[in-house]
Order: structure tokens, then sequence, then C-alpha cells
């Protein structure tokens, strides 16, 4: 019998947060999500830390935001914003860790002496969270959550990392729903390059055949001044990297430069959408 055909509509939420502006960032997005009709999207994305905001420099400036799972303003937003629209809704958010990771932590660091670890420039590492995403169902119900596995530099003084990528399977039309944060879709840097495997998610995604697959990014400008009006460095390196979902491999030089998703050469077998929900704006410098 041929497979059932259902459409799937998802709605993504872009805007500027304001760093720190908890409460005005959700009414900003509440603003935007009363343009949705109830019952006429299966899934709302927002961004990473969409509420928090994301350019925290120092562990001590993050912790007054750090949110617990399924009880922090960020969980109970979804709740509520799933509930009046009937849909998923998917959110990153600053997690805060549990007292049995901070015990474990502050062992660890009395294991090396009282010493911290530090970044590559020299700051010490304080892990107080994570970088972290909550997924409610239509009926506001908590289905699960993901934190971050490849961190950028932002990420480092605050945060503790994901062990490892996370499905969820969904009814329809979502079926396998799979989640990633901004640089997750990046090689960790001892495996390989940005610009080449492995592709670690990608190939993920393969494993588990992922039907949508949502990455919550703040990803940074990528300074390439063009004529066009779309940011096509950051659009090819998302396509690059997601590489073994849309093509055999054989075109080393393939991208979606014409602006075409259909024109992009198809792997075989099984389509994956998907979902990139980034934020756009500006925060201590970053763009």
């Amino acid at each position: 019998m041929p497979a059932q055909v259902v459409d799937l509509r998802i709605a993504v939420v872009q805007f500027s947060p304001k760093i720190g502006q908890v409460k005005e960032n959700m009414r900003k997005a509440r603003e935007i999500c009363s343009k949705i009709e109830p019952k006429s999207i299966d899934l709302l994305c927002f961004s990473e830390m969409v509420f928090s905001g994301y350019v925290f420099e120092h562990s001590s400036d993050i912790l007054p935001y750090l949110e617990d799972p399924k009880t922090g303003p960020t969980s109970q937003f979804c709740s509520e914003m799933a509930r009046e629209l009937g849909c998923y809704v998917i959110a990153g958010y600053p997690e805060r860790l549990s007292e049995k990771e901070l015990d474990e932590i502050a062992a660890e660091s009395k294991a090396r002496g009282g010493d911290y670890l530090k970044t590559d420039d020299g700051r010490e590492i304080h892990r107080v969270g994570a970088n972290s995403v909550v997924l409610v169902g239509p009926d506001g119900s908590w289905v699960g959550g993901y934190r971050k596995i490849n961190h950028f530099e932002t990420d480092e003084t605050w945060a503790k990392a994901g062990d490892e990528f996370t499905s969820f399977t969904l009814p329809l039309p979502l079926k396998t729903l799979s989640i990633g944060v901004c640089r997750d879709i990046n090689p960790h840097e001892e495996h390989g390059r940005q610009d080449g495997g492995p592709f670690e998610i990608a190939d993920y995604c393969l494993s588990k055949n992922t039907d949508v697959l949502v990455l919550l990014n703040a990803w940074t400008d990528s300074k390439k001044k063009l004529e066009e009006d779309k940011d096509w460095s950051t659009l090819n390196h998302w396509a690059a990297r997601m590489k073994p979902l849309w093509t055999d491999g054989k075109d080393e030089n393939a991208e979606l430069r014409s602006g075409n998703a259909s024109e992009a050469p198809q792997g075989e077998g099984h389509d994956t959408i998907v979902v990139v929900a980034n934020r756009c704006g500006e925060e201590n410098g970053k763009h």
C-alpha cells in the first residue's frame, strides 16, 4: 500500500530577544504568535535561549536566568502556547543544573586541587547550567528535553555539555523528530573540519530515519557582504553540514546557492525535513 501522505505545518518564530529581559521577550513572542490560528500548525519553533538571550560573558552573568526544566518560565510559556494553538512547541533555554550535578562538578574541581578548568583565552569555567531545549505536546504536557553537545565559545564558561543527540517518536505528521542546537551541526574539533566530514548530526538522523530535524540557533552573521539580501555563506554552510540528508555525496561542490531546495539532489529512500529556527539582532557586540 502507498505511504500515507499528511501535510506537515510548521511555524518558525524569529525576532531579536533583548538579553536578560525575559518577560518582555515573552510578550513579543506572544504578540507574534497571536497571528497564528489555533489548530493551523503542527509544530511551533523558537530559537536557542530565546527568552533569556544568549551572549552571557561569564557564568555569574547567567545565574539569574537559569531555569528548572518543566517548571521554569520557558517550559511554562511553551505549555501555554501549545494548549492555545493545539500544537507541539519547542524552544531553547538555559537550564539550571541539579544539585547532584553541581556536587559532582565541585568534587571534580576539588580533585584538581580546587582549580577550575579554563577556556583557551584563560577564562575560568564554572559549570552552572546547560544550553537546553524543551519540547511540549499539544495538551501542554512535557514531552522531553535536550542539551547542546557541541559548544560555541559563548557556552564554554557556564554550560555543561549534553551526552548524546536526542529523538522523539511523535504522532503523524511529525513522526520521528530529532533536535540539535546551533553548533551541534559542526563536527567536534578533534573529529574533523567544518567544511568536511564527519557529518555527525546528519549521520545520526540517517541512523534514526529522522523525519524532522529541528535546529535551534543563535548563529552569528558571516560578515561577508554580498549583493543578495540573504547570507548565502551561512545558508550554504548549513546545507553543507546536512549534506548526507540531501545528496548522495557524488557532487562534492553541491550547494543550495540557487535558493531552491527542490533543485538539490535528494538522498535515497528517506526524506528528512530540516527546520532552522534562528534568531536575529545583536547582543554584546555579536550580530
